[in-house]
C-alpha cells in the first residue's frame, strides 16, 4: 500500500499531540496517511504497553489513518545505528511515502530528538540502491520520501511553517484523549507526571489557538522543515 504521508513517532500518543490535527486535514482532502510507532512506551509512569496498544489503536480508528504500525524499539533506550535504521527503512520502503513526519528536533524527552534523527537518516538511506532489504522474503525497492517535516512536542520550537488546522481540533483532542491512562484525571490515585496536569491538557488547545493566532486562523500546527520551504506563488501563502 502506498501512503501519501508517514508519521512516525517514538512513542504512541507523539503523533497525536504532535500533529494529528494536520493528518486529519489531510484525510479529509483524500490523502492516504499511515503511523508507525518506535516503541511501545513501556516505561511510561501510567498504563502498560498492553494498555497503550489499545489505546493508540483506538486513536488511529479516531483519525482514521489507513494504517498503524508499532516497530516495537525498546523505550528509552534505541539507538540510531543500523539495526534500528533498517527496521524504518523497511517500513519507508513498504508505504512509500511522498511526506514523512516525525518527532521534534529537539525536546525535553531524549527519545524525541533521538528519533528524529533516527528517522530522518533512514529517510535518506532507504534511497540508496546497494542498501538491500525485505519483508516475508521480498526484496524491496529503494524510496526516498520527498520531504520529512517535524512536529512540535514539549518545547515551543519556533516553527519554520505553520499549518491552519482550523476544524480539525476536536478530532485531534479526541484521538489524544483516547490515550485516557496518560492524561488528566482527577480521579487516578496513580503517580504524577509533567503531562497528566490539566494544564498540560488545556495547552493542546491553547498552543494551537497561539499559532493560529500568528498566522490569521483559528488554529495551527507547527513544523521545522530540513530545507527550504518552496511554494509555486506568492499568492499561496496565506
Amino acid at each position: 500500500m502506498k501512503l501519501d504521508i508517514l508519521a512516525f513517532g517514538a512513542h504512541p500518543d507523539d503523533v497525536e499531540l504532535g500533529c494529528s490535527a494536520t493528518i486529519a486535514k489531510e484525510i479529509a482532502l483524500g490523502k492516504k496517511v499511515g503511523i508507525v510507532d518506535l516503541t511501545r512506551g513501556e516505561l511510561g509512569t501510567r498504563g502498560s504497553a498492553e494498555l497503550r496498544d489499545q489505546e493508540a489503536a483506538k486513536a488511529a480508528e479516531i483519525l482514521g489513518v489507513s494504517v498503524r504500525e508499532n516497530l516495537g524499539f525498546s523505550d528509552g533506550f534505541f539507538k540510531n545505528d543500523k539495526e534500528h535504521q533498517l527496521a524504518v527503512i523497511r517500513m519507508i520502503r513498504k508505504y512509500q511515502p511522498d511526506i514523512v513526519l516525525c518527532n521534534a528536533v529537539d525536546d525535553r524527552h531524549i527519545d524525541h530528538p533521538k528519533g528524529s534523527k533516527l528517522v530522518s537518516d533512514a529517510c535518506f538511506l532507504s534511497g540508496l540502491l546497494k542498501i538491500a532489504t525485505s519483508i516475508d522474503g521480498v526484496a524491496q525497492e529503494k524510496w526516498r520520501p520527498k520531504q520529512v517535516y517535524h512536529y512540535i512536542q514539549w518545547k515551543n520550537i519556533e516553527p519554520d511553517f505553520v499549518v491552519d488546522v482550523t476544524g480539525y481540533m476536536d478530532k485531534k483532542i479526541a484521538s489524544v484523549m483516547a490515550y485516557a491512562s496518560q492524561f488528566y484525571d482527577p480521579n487516578s490515585e496513580e503517580p504524577e507526571t509533567p503531562i497528566t496536569s490539566k494544564n498540560f491538557t488545556d495547552s493542546i488547545e491553547y498552543r494551537a489557538k497561539d499559532l493560529g493566532r500568528l498566522v490569521g486562523v483559528d488554529f495551527a500546527e507547527g513544523f521545522n522543515s530540513e530545507r527550504y520551504v518552496g511554494v509555486k506563488s506568492l499568492s499561496e501563502i496565506f
